[in-house]
């Protein structure tokens, strides 16, 4: 399966970290988020990463080269920062059949696998973490509700009022029939192109999307104290693992 990974942000929340490199090579423990995301998407059995790139893209493509840890690399060119749907048609020429797609801002250590094995079993065209976050957090995020199936019914991007706490975490499998969804989308009152339109276009059209609870934890880092956060996460696993490795012994 190919993975998308869009990392074309700026991430301004993030200077002055974010003054000279672009977003997804900011440090989390010693090393770029972009790399996280590679490892976690690599363990999916990602056979191709196509990187959608902008701000400071050059630092990227320098940084990686034409693959990581063996798998290939494409990169593509978001001119300029309209949206996620804006982002993800920048692949469209590329993308050969069901995808992943991770938001590459975000750290993950969930069960990312589940959505690829539910969409696989169940045919979805489109299946995706969700958490449940305090409300007052929720207006940061895409707002999904359910119904009992564990069915995605309704999306919105960043309410002002969110509707409830589920929110999109970053990771989906998508059928190509999202870029047909992302054509159509119109301008937000932010004035960018939303992934979540697209999806709720998906879902308005009786296309089935799935919803699979986070098992674990991931961070998506927009501010500096995101980033301490997830540094603090993973060295609590790194210091759990060792713990189980001299238990095993």
């Amino acid at each position: 399966m190919q993975a998308v990974v869009l990392a074309a942000g700026e991430g301004t929340r993030l200077r002055p970290l974010t003054e000279e490199k672009p977003k997804a090579l900011v440090e989390v423990d010693d090393r770029p988020i972009l790399s996280h995301c590679f490892d976690r998407l690599i363990e999916l059995d990602a056979d191709e990463l196509l990187v959608v790139v902008g701000y400071k893209k050059e630092r990227i493509i320098d940084f990686y080269g034409d693959a990581y840890e063996g798998v290939p690399i494409t990169y593509t060119h978001q001119r300029e920062p309209k949206g996620l749907a804006h982002a993800l048609l920048c692949v469209e020429d590329h993308v050969d059949d069901d995808f992943m797609l991770l938001l590459g801002d975000n750290v993950f250590e969930a069960n990312l696998g589940d959505v690829v094995r539910r969409q696989r079993e169940h045919r979805t065209d489109a299946a995706f973490l969700v958490e449940e976050v305090p409300y007052e957090e929720a207006s940061r995020y895409g707002v999904c509700d359910t119904n009992d199936y564990g069915e995605i019914t309704d999306v919105v991007e960043k309410p002002d009022d969110p509707p409830s706490n589920l929110v999109m975490t970053g990771f989906y499998t998508f059928t190509p029939a999202i870029f047909h969804a992302c054509h159509l989308v119109q301008p937000s009152d932010r004035g960018e192109y939303e992934l979540s339109d697209a999806i709720d276009l998906l879902i308005q059209s009786g296309r089935t999307i799935d919803a699979i609870g986070l098992d674990g934890w991931r961070i998506d880092v927009g501010y500096p104290e995101d980033r301490e956060e997830a540094e603090k996460r993973l060295q609590k696993g790194y210091e759990a693992d060792n713990v189980a490795d001299a238990a095993s012994e």
